[in-house]
C-alpha cells in the first residue's frame, strides 16, 4: 500500500538521497537544475509516497519556471526507489500531482524526459520552447493543464521571476 503526502522539510534528505541513488552522478549539472538553483520548489506539488512501513518510495518536485514571459511548471525531478519500480508509484504520483497542480490554477507544465513515458500522462512534444543548452529538444515535452495553455507559447525557458 502507498500513501501520497505533500514532501515536509523533514524529508529533504531522504529525498535528495533517494535522487541520488535514481540518477547518474553529476545530475545536478544537467540544465533543468540551472533553473532550479535559488528557486524553491512548488510546496503544494512536492509529494512523497511511501510504503506501509513509512519507506519512501518515490517522490516528484516541480518548479516554478517562464517560457516566453508565460508562468509554466517544469515537472521533475519525478523518481521511485529501485526495489518499487514496475509497481506505478511513477505513475501514482505524476497524475496526482498533475490533478493538483491544475486545481491550483496552473495553465502549463514541462519537463525534460523520455517522450514515450511520458505521452501515457497527456505529455506531448513542445515545438519552439527552448531550454538551456544542451538539452535535445526532442525531449522537452508539456501539457496543457488548460485550455488551448500552451497555444502561442514559445521562447526561452529561464527561472521563475
Amino acid at each position: 500500500m502507498i500513501t501520497l503526502s505533500s514532501e515536509r522539510p523533514e524529508d529533504g534528505w531522504e529525498v535528495e538521497t533517494l535522487y541520488d541513488l535514481c540518477f547518474a552522478p553529476g545530475r545536478e549539472g544537467l540544465s533543468s537544475y540551472r533553473l532550479r538553483e535559488g528557486v524553491a520548489p512548488v510546496a503544494a506539488l512536492s509529494l512523497v509516497a511511501r510504503d506501509e512501513f513509512d519507506e519512501l518510495a518515490g517522490a516528484i518536485r516541480y518548479w516554478p519556471v517562464q517560457v516566453g514571459g508565460h508562468a509554466a511548471l517544469l515537472l521533475g525531478p519525478v523518481a521511485v526507489h529501485p526495489t518499487r519500480q514496475g509497481e506505478g508509484v511513477g505513475g501514482l504520483l505524476i497524475r496526482e500531482s498533475l490533478a493538483l497542480a491544475a486545481q491550483a490554477g496552473w495553465a502549463r507544465v514541462m519537463l525534460v524526459g523520455d517522450a514515450p513515458y511520458y505521452a501515457r500522462f497527456g505529455f506531448e512534444p513542445l515545438t519552439g520552447v527552448e531550454m538551456p543548452p544542451p538539452t535535445n529538444p526532442a525531449r522537452v515535452l508539456g501539457q496543457a493543464l488548460g485550455p488551448q495553455a500552451w497555444r502561442n507559447v514559445v521562447g526561452k525557458v529561464t527561472k521563475a521571476t
